[in-house]
């Protein structure tokens, strides 16, 4: 298995067994951004999503710790930050997803080998 595959699944191992701010401080060095702040709770008028990042803030919110250890939105997120850091453009929600399912995968098959 190459490095990036074993990077990727060991981001999503880290979210779910709870070391979630280990898995983003990496995340932010391996794509070379700042850190986001970590919130549990949703800024106003965000209340019915699960999680959300604020620009302003450089700060991704979680409606509920559950969700905080949820990987498909832990790396959701962590994309808009990534985006917002860097240059990148272009479908900003299908990207995100793309992006934490591309993780989400790379987990599945490194649990298959």
């Amino acid at each position: 298995m190459n490095e990036e595959l074993k990077f990727k699944a060991s981001i999503v191992h880290l979210i779910l067994n709870g070391k979630t701010e280990e898995a983003i401080k990496l995340l932010s060095e391996h794509y070379k951004v700042p850190i986001p702040k970590i919130r549990i709770g949703m800024p106003k008028g965000n209340l019915k999503n699960a999680a959300c990042y604020v620009q302003k803030t450089k700060t991704i919110h979680f409606q509920k710790r559950e969700t905080f250890q949820n990987p498909f939105v832990v790396l959701h997120e962590f994309y808009h930050h990534l985006r917002m850091s860097t240059d990148m453009h272009g479908g900003i929600e299908k990207n995100a997803d793309k992006f934490a399912e591309n993780f989400i995968k790379a987990y599945k098959y490194a649990k298959m080998l």
